[in-house]
């Protein structure tokens, strides 16, 4: 689809990735763009709508179908992160939450929005997912990773099944980047501005999937390196 002349809507849409999304899509000539947060009051960027939306929250998210019935692209970009060991009684409580926000939510968003997407000539959703959908940090990310799991593989399911009302499916994976849910990783990270032009692009040239950057890429490779590892130790 193109995205010069869409109706985008954005979720955790007030900083980070989400903003730089706000601003892609001003930039690429979308003719309306609502910026979604749980607080509007806190969307500064110029030139959109701020819409209120918890994406954990369901009759909000119906709300909000029922209101903006223009949208023809959809980008769930809010998310939850949290790190600790999975071992520790804590992380089942943290589980339920990177799941509500990092994949129900998503899968809710879309579920609500998809009948409005099929009624346009041209229309997608964008999944923010993650590096970590496909490897974990050791004592760190058991918790999210397994969000990031789950919100792969339903991102996958949304796309067969949306194909047949002609709504397009990019999942996107990126590894860490220069906002506040990575401010204490240290090391090199994407710019989110670069990331949500480099999505904006792939999306318009049709691509189910991007892989981001060079971790991103790196990662992905060894889901099939090391299996054949594997099998060419026990010929």
């Amino acid at each position: 689809m193109k995205i010069h002349g869409s109706v985008a809507l954005v979720t955790g849409a007030n900083r980070g990735l989400g903003a730089a999304f706000v601003r892609a899509l001003l930039a690429a000539g979308a003719r309306k763009v609502y910026a979604a947060a749980r607080d509007p009051m806190t969307i500064i960027e110029p030139g959109v709508v701020p819409v209120r939306l918890d994406v954990t929250n369901p009759e909000q998210i119906n709300a909000l179908a029922k209101e903006l019935i223009d949208v023809n692209l959809l980008i769930n970009n809010a998310g939850v992160g949290g790190t600790g060991p999975i071992l520790d009684p804590s992380s089942i409580d943290s589980l339920r939450v990177q799941l509500e926000t990092n994949a129900i939510g998503p899968l809710c968003m879309t579920q609500a929005f998809a009948p409005i997407l099929a009624t346009g000539k041209g229309s997608a959703v964008i999944n923010v997912i993650s590096a970590l959908s496909w490897a974990t940090l050791p004592g760190m990310t058991g918790s999210y990773s397994a969000s990031k799991a789950a919100a792969w593989a339903l991102s996958n399911a949304m796309r067969q099944e949306l194909k047949v009302q002609g709504t397009e499916v990019l999942s996107l994976h990126v590894a860490f980047m220069d906002t506040d849910m990575a401010r204490g990783v240290s090391g090199e990270k994407a710019l989110p501005d670069d990331i949500a032009q480099m999505t904006l692009t792939a999306l318009e040239a049709g691509f189910p999937e991007l892989l981001a950057d060079d971790v991103t890429q790196s990662v992905h490779a060894g889901l099939t390196a090391k299996p054949a590892m594997y099998l060419g130790m026990l010929e």
